[in-house]
């Protein structure tokens, strides 16, 4: 790629970025605000992805781009100054929270670009505070939908659209200056990509980013072409649909490299059911396109040309492909699943590369009772398998939905919320031992300063992340309440509106990564390094790893 062409890639890569920090720092919601949980895009009218923010998520992309072309379907005739939103989870989006909204660029008179932003806005009804339906049956259980509609022209909020958001949140105020910020960051990015378009011209732009989409086509062929080619096949198991724990549902994938392609085909996945473990089709594509570029080169960029090597099937009716009205809001369920089902597959086609499963996102909600609202929504990651030659992190999740630090400081969430968080530190013995140690899980306890409802939506809570080429598991973590007496509750993996009065509090555990190798090749000094780091512990030591003559470690075993 030749220099003007890279300055061009990074001065779009940035305008999305701006948008994205627009929408953060204009957002009401805890969430966004504190956690930096804002995406932005910028697309082409066919709804190709040109640029993402950097802090943007493959969820969020593919949803961008999926759901665009289902906006021009709905709004053929567009004006400058429109802004269209949806967040219809059978027509690109992901469920009813995340609100995905859209402004075209005109060139000509015509839209020839779209700039796209996305937030999970604080609340829009459903059956518990902050989009958490972990046993809704269906869609409507979820919360407000909307097809594409017109949100906003140069007049400002349409008022109608106004009132019906307003009517159906229990934190109107929240979500209309969440709204507002996502209009204020397409008008950033489009204000940006006009500039773009003056310095560069309408052919010349043109040309810049057909040109970059190639070479990101070339640069993701050749990686694949390094590959060994075949097909192979792994499946992985959800824990349960939070409504009968004994019911079995799975992903499966056959990944067939070809040479300078690859096919991933998740015939065989279970079909969608009338609970919420469901995903609609932008969230599996980008589970299995996450889960494959793990493979690949880093440095490759993330843009249609990467999904020009890809042929990704998803059965329609299946787990990863729902349609209505079957519930979407627990996609982080199947999308998990499909995602470790790829890794898997391709650890088993390039075994130098390989990564144990991990543990995974853990989300949950904390709510006022009743008016005036108060919403806490957040979660927290387990660990990493581990990998070829190195231990797994600690509290990341292998993850393609959101970021590390993405997770609220304790500060302003006490500030903003009537609890105090205790503590988060890390569980020693929780990452599984092998060769490689998988990464640790976490603890969060937060104590409440007065009654609320907790409702959660976790998994790998009851089956856990499985070691490889003889790694032992992670620990399972969980959900718990700890009454004002101590005595400690273990709360099912989906749960909604569990009552919490003032003085209890709720514990957060996460589940470890798996190991890697057996752990009795674990070499003795590494071992003596986790007892003085508090990655294990003495006891922990014997159990796992059976060394013989250790004597006691030197230092504290206590986390941070």
């Amino acid at each position: 790629m030749d220099l003007t062409a890279e300055v061009l890639r990074h001065a779009l890569v940035v305008a999305a970025e701006e948008a994205s920090i627009v929408v953060v720092r204009s957002a009401y919601s805890t969430f966004i605000v504190e956690g930096s949980d804002a995406s932005a895009a910028i697309l082409d009218a066919d709804g190709a992805l040109i640029a993402h923010s950097m802090a943007t998520t493959l969820m969020n992309s593919m949803a961008l781009k999926v759901a665009l072309p289902e906006v021009r379907k709905d709004h053929p005739a567009m004006r400058d100054g429109d802004v269209y939103v949806t967040n219809d989870a059978y027509r690109g989006g992901v469920h009813t929270n995340d609100l995905l909204v859209f402004r075209p660029v005109f060139v000509g008179g015509v839209p020839r670009y779209f700039t796209a932003t996305m937030i999970h806005v604080s609340d829009l009804g459903g059956l518990s505070a902050g989009g958490m339906a972990p046993l809704a049956t269906d869609i409507f259980l979820e919360g407000l939908q909307l097809p594409p509609i017109l949100l906003a022209t140069d007049a400002g909020v349409v008022p109608s659209v106004e009132a019906v958001l307003r009517a159906n949140s229990r934190t109107p105020d929240k979500v209309m200056g969440d709204v507002r910020a996502l209009v204020s960051g397409t008008a950033v990015a489009a204000t940006r990509l006009r500039a773009l378009i003056q310095e560069y011209g309408e052919a010349g732009l043109a040309r810049g980013i057909a040109g970059y989409l190639d070479y990101t086509e070339e640069r993701t062929r050749a990686a694949l072409a390094e590959l060994p080619r075949g097909r192979f096949t792994a499946a992985y198991p959800i824990d349960d649909d939070g409504l009968d724990p004994d019911a079995p549902h799975h992903v499966q994938v056959a990944v067939t490299l070809t040479g300078r392609g690859a096919v991933l085909d998740f015939a065989g996945t279970g079909p969608q059911v009338p609970a919420a473990i469901n995903a609609s089709a932008s969230q599996s594509l980008a589970a299995a396109v996450f889960a494959l570029r793990c493979f690949l080169d880093p440095s490759i960029p993330m843009n249609e040309g990467c999904l020009r090597a890809l042929d990704i099937r998803l059965p329609e009716g299946s787990l990863l492909n729902a349609r209505s009205p079957y519930p979407c809001g627990g996609r982080f369920v199947p999308i998990y699943a499909a995602m470790e089902a790829v890794i898997q597959a391709l650890s088993e086609a390039v075994p130098e590369r390989a990564i144990a499963a991990s543990g995974i996102l853990q989300p949950f909600s904390i709510a006022a009772m009743g008016a005036p609202y108060w919403i806490h929504l957040s979660y927290d990651f387990g660990g990493v398998g581990a990998r070829r030659g190195l231990d797994g992190p600690d509290a990341t999740g292998v993850h393609f939905g959101i970021g590390r630090n993405s997770v609220p400081q304790a500060e302003p969430v006490e500030s903003r919320c009537p609890l105090v968080v205790e503590s988060v530190e890390t569980i020693p013995d929780s990452g599984g031992p092998g060769r490689w140690r998988g990464g640790l899980g976490t603890r969060t306890v937060y104590r409440f300063l007065t009654p609320c409802h907790v409702t959660t939506r976790g998994d790998r809570l009851r089956i856990p992340p499985p070691g490889r080429e003889g790694g032992k598991p992670g620990r399972l973590g969980g959900f718990f309440k700890r009454s004002a007496d101590g005595t400690v509750e273990r709360l099912a993996s989906k749960v909604n509106n569990v009552l919490f009065t003032e003085g209890e509090a709720f514990i957060v555990e996460t589940t470890g990564g798996g190991g890697l190798g057996p752990p009795s090749d674990r070499p003795r000094e590494e071992i003596e390094a986790d007892l003085r780091s508090g990655h294990i512990t003495e006891p922990g030591a014997h159990r796992d790893y059976a060394p013989r003559g250790l004597t006691r470690s030197p230092g504290s075993n206590a986390t941070s």
